[in-house]
Order: C-alpha cells, then sequence, then structure tokens
C-alpha cells in the first residue's frame, strides 16, 4: 500500500518535528518552507524580520527539547537564539530531516478536492522562483505558528499620526545603539516588552514602559538555582491547581512572587513575564512604569493618569502578533484572532480529518514539545488509528475551552490560544495512549515514579509507553537534574549537599502515603462539588 503523502507548511520548529512524527509513522512528508532555512522564529539574521540579536529564550533546555533527542548537558539552561538553531540542526541532521524540506517554496492555497468528502485529499499549489506547481496530498499539517503578523493596534492611540518621531513594531527592533541617548517608549509588558525596555535603557536616555494591566515578574532562576520552569511545573502542583480553588492558587503564587519585590511598589500585577533584569532597572530608574497612553501629541504621550512625557524619539508597540492563514480561505476562519479547532488542532466540521494546526498555542510554558505531541496525535488520527468525536461533541469541547478562557484572563490576542502545559500535555497524551500511568510506575518502578509525580513534567514522560515508545526516555528522566547542573559546573568547588538522613525507602513509602492521601482528597472535593450541585 502505497504511504500517504502530507503537506508539511513551514520548516520552524513545529515544521521539523512535525516530519520526523510523519517519517516515524510511516507517512511521507514534504514540507514547504518560504525561506532558504530551517529554525523560523528563532533564526536570527540581518535583515530578517524575526529576533532580535541578543535574545535567550524563556523556557529552560530540559522543557522544551523534544522528547527523544535531549538537549547536549552542556547547552546552557536558557539558550541564546543561536544555540537554539544549533539544537534544530542536530535535531535534523541526526534523523535526516533536511531531505524533505523544500526551501524557497510558498504555499500560495491549499483547496479540497473535488472527491475530498470521500478521499480527504487536497491540491496543494506552491510557488518557487516565480514558478507555481500543484501537488495532491493525502494530509495537510500547518505549522506556520502565531507569530506571523505584527499586531499594530493604532486605532487605540489617538494621536498617533501627528507623532513626530518613529514608531515600530517589537519585531522591528534588532539592537540599542542606534537609540543612545534617546528617549523611548515602549508600549506593552509581555515577554518582548519587558525584554525591550531592559535592553534599551543601558543605551538609552530614558525608557517609558507603558502598560494597562501590568504583570507579575518570575526570575528565570528558581530556588536552589533551578528554572523556574523545572521548579513550578509539575504533576505535583499541576494537581494541587486541580484540587483547590482558583483564589487559594493566587494568593499562593502572589505571595511567592511579592516575597521577591513588592510589584504593587513597582507599578506592576496582572499577567506573568519572565524577566530577570527589569526590577533592577525600575529600582535604578532607568526605567520609569507609566500607564496606558490616552494619546500621542507631535513630541511626546499623554498618558491615562494625566502625566505627560515630551521630547520623545522613538515608540515601540510590543503587542504582539496577529495569525492568519490566506492560503485556506475556503476552509478556515479566523475572527479576532480566534479560530475553531479540535484540541487547537482539528476543524470539527471536516467530512475528513485530514487538515490540522501545529504550534497554533500559546502556552504558559515551552511549546516545541507540545508541537511535537500534537503532531503525533495528528499522525495517528490521519493514519485511521485515532477515531475524532463526532463534529457536535468536537464543537462542545471548543465551546467550553473558550467559556474557560473568557474566565480566566482579559479580552486580548494573546489568549485565545492560551493553554496550561502540565494539564493540555496529558490531554493530548490520553487521545494518543501515551500519558504516563502513574500508578503503575509505582508499583513497578517507584524510583521513576517519584521523578515523574515529584520531578518537572519534561517531554520524555510522554515516551515512557504507547506509540511512539523511547526505550531511552526513562534514562533522560532520571539523568534530567545532572543535565541542569552540568553547565554550571565549569570549576571545582567542594560538596556542600546537605544529605539527608531518611533512607530512600522511607522516601518512597512516604511519597505513596502522599499520592493516595492527595488521590483520597481529590475525591472527596468531587463528592462534595457533586452534592453541592444536586
Amino acid at each position: 500500500m502505497a504511504k500517504k503523502k502530507i503537506a508539511v507548511i513551514g520548516g520552524g520548529s513545529s515544521g521539523l518535528c512535525t516530519i520526523k512524527c510523519c517519517l516515524d509513522d510511516g507517512l511521507e512528508p514534504t514540507c514547504f518552507e518560504r525561506s532558504e532555512d530551517i529554525g523560523g522564529l528563532w533564526r536570527f539574521k540581518v535583515g530578517l524580520t524575526s529576533i532580535y540579536k541578543s535574545v535567550i529564550i524563556n523556557t529552560s533546555k530540559e522543557m522544551m527539547c523534544f522528547s527523544d533527542f535531549p538537549i547536549p548537558d552542556e547547552f546552557p539552561n536558557y539558550m541564546h537564539n543561536s544555540k537554539i538553531m544549533e539544537y534544530f540542526r542536530m535535531y535534523a541532521d541526526h534523523f535526516d530531516l533536511l531531505k524533505y524540506i523544500r526551501f524557497k517554496t510558498t504555499v500560495v492555497s491549499v483547496t479540497k478536492r473535488p472527491d475530498f468528502s470521500s478521499t480527504g485529499q487536497w491540491d496543494v499549489v506552491t510557488e518557487s522562483e516565480g514558478k507555481q506547481e500543484s501537488a495532491v496530498f493525502d494530509g495537510v499539517m500547518v505549522c506556520s505558528g502565531h507569530h506571523t503578523n505584527a499586531h499594530l493596534p493604532l486605532d487605540s492611540f489617538p494621536g498617533i499620526e501627528k507623532f513626530k518621531g518613529r514608531y515600530y513594531h517589537s519585531r522591528d527592533y534588532k539592537s540599542p545603539q542606534e537609540f543612545s541617548e534617546k528617549r523611548v517608549i515602549v508600549i506593552g509588558i509581555g515577554n518582548s516588552g519587558g525584554d525591550l525596555a531592559v535592553e534599551l535603557s543601558h543605551e538609552a536616555d530614558q525608557v517609558f514602559l507603558s502598560t494597562r494591566r501590568g504583570a507579575w515578574v518570575l526570575n528565570r532562576v528558581e530556588e536552589q538555582g533551578y528554572p523556574v520552569d523545572i521548579v513550578l511545573t509539575t504533576r505535583l502542583k499541576a494537581f494541587f491547581k486541580q484540587v483547590l480553588t482558583t483564589s487559594m492558587v493566587n494568593q499562593w503564587a502572589e505571595n511567592r512572587l511579592n516575597a521577591r519585590f513588592n510589584h504593587a511598589h513597582y507599578g506592576l500585577s496582572q499577567h506573568p513575564t519572565i524577566n530577570d533584569d527589569l526590577p533592577n532597572r525600575i529600582i535604578s530608574g532607568k526605567v520609569l512604569v507609566k500607564p496606558n497612553i490616552r494619546e500621542f501629541t507631535e513630541t511626546g504621550a499623554i498618558f491615562e493618569d494625566g502625566t505627560r512625557e515630551e521630547d520623545i524619539d522613538a515608540v515601540f508597540f510590543a503587542t504582539g502578533y496577529s495569525f492568519s492563514f490566506p492560503f485556506l480561505q475556503d476552509c478556515v476562519k479566523v475572527v479576532e484572532n480566534q479560530v475553531s479547532l479540535y484540541k487547537f488542532i482539528f476543524p470539527p466540521h471536516l467530512e475528513k480529518p485530514t487538515l490540522a494546526f501545529i504550534g497554533l498555542v500559546q502556552p504558559l510554558g515551552a511549546i516545541m514539545p507540545i508541537a511535537e505531541l500534537q503532531s503525533r496525535l495528528a499522525t495517528q488520527v490521519f493514519k485511521g488509528l485515532i477515531r475524532l468525536p463526532t463534529e457536535s461533541d468536537m464543537m462542545a469541547d471548543i465551546t467550553q475551552k473558550k467559556d474557560e478562557m473568557s474566565k480566566r484572563y482579559v479580552k486580548s490576542p494573546r489568549h485565545t490560544i492560551q493553554v496550561d502545559y502540565v494539564e493540555y500535555m496529558d490531554e493530548l497524551a490520553c487521545l494518543a495512549g501515551v500519558k504516563p500511568n502513574l500508578l503503575s510506575l509505582f508499583l513497578t518502578d517507584p524510583k521513576l515514579a517519584m521523578e515523574v509525580f515529584f520531578g518537572p513534567c519534561t517531554p520524555y514522560q510522554y515516551r515512557l509507553r504507547g506509540p511512539g515508545k523511547w526505550s531511552g526516555a526513562r534514562k533522560a528522566i532520571l539523568t534530567q537534574r545532572e543535565r541542569i547542573i552540568k553547565p554550571l559546573k565549569t570549576r571545582p568547588v567542594g560538596d556542600y549537599t546537605h544529605h539527608t538522613s531518611v533512607p530512600y525507602l522511607f522516601k518512597i513509602v512516604g511519597a505513596v502515603a502522599l499520592f493516595c492521601l492527595l488521590l483520597l482528597l481529590a475525591v472527596m472535593i468531587i463528592k462534595a462539588t457533586d452534592r453541592h450541585r444536586w
């Protein structure tokens, strides 16, 4: 039987793992990448509109790697974009992926074939060097991401048309030198806005950071020097988040963050952002936090609290991105940065489930392993090994997620595709049959179970069982802390570790007892909730 042909659109991080997942499942991928190289958003090049030269990723290497290809232990925990590209090239070379990519090729259109209802096939038209080609594919996987169109909400800022300084979107920023001794406003306090404000403040005369709602600022480095996502992204903490009330979880998180510095004193609070240096630049006066801008003048801005700043030379809009799929106009509609997809992957209305969107999420965590697990699920669906629910059931799931999102977040383009890492990964893993079985692990491999439940929820956990099982997953999990520590040990020091006197067996017994207690607590809460509903 001939292999099913799959069109993969985009050769960034999501496209690379999608190619590999297709190959793992016996599908024949052809990837179309409009640039001349892999890497997508992470490839810095002078003259290329993408990232700026100094960008360092906000997720640590153990949490962001692909699940069967650990990042080398000598690589830093938080990698510069050049190191990320080095890892992508290692991954592509190791699995021989480049031969499946057609570079400098743009996808013009993706349309259903006349017999789609019976075959699920697509006509894909591409263009390279001015010439168009058409080919038939059995499935399409869209990996172009959501950082495609710069969101520049000029209509929300009266007077911007008469402002005599220059204004940019954050994606146009490359380096701070040209803003030496300038007065600059940065609008938006997401990760990009915070990074730009900090970097500009080392060269500019003054930086003003304008924010509508503020932010909770997390450090990359957490307790005992571990990366913050290693400490926070665990099954234990995800469990507590499920059984405790939202106010209790928020109170715990806010107290933890305010222990470092009181966010109210700094004019901050609201959604989380990761930035190690922002509080230092604020306390030194190089960055001044301001409210939202009410209107621009010819030479400055008036803020909503009535204050004004004049002699402004430049404004950066760190206002995020919107996404669209012009090559899919007849199949998928994007309205106010929202698209209705089952599990953020599958359009529910298609007669055949042969179209999947990969990486179209904004996770509280790393996107690379999420895209990989999405791809693993999609290829199983394409092969007919997993059947999706009915259209009505898929729409009900989509509606439920949108309702939950609207209750949890303020209305914003970035919050239309937000997901929590552990919960979403487990949701996909259940469908794909690769979620780790904790009860079985505690009974058969307690050492591994301890690390899976109490340690970081690293991507290797989703290679322990089921389709795509990897024989190296157990070792990768049990040695992940060694890979975290390795790049930090650049000189010999004495052993200052405080070894516990509690025998290892007691640790296991205690862990099992705690696990049972947590399960009992969850059952009691569920029963109490059911009684309340009745």
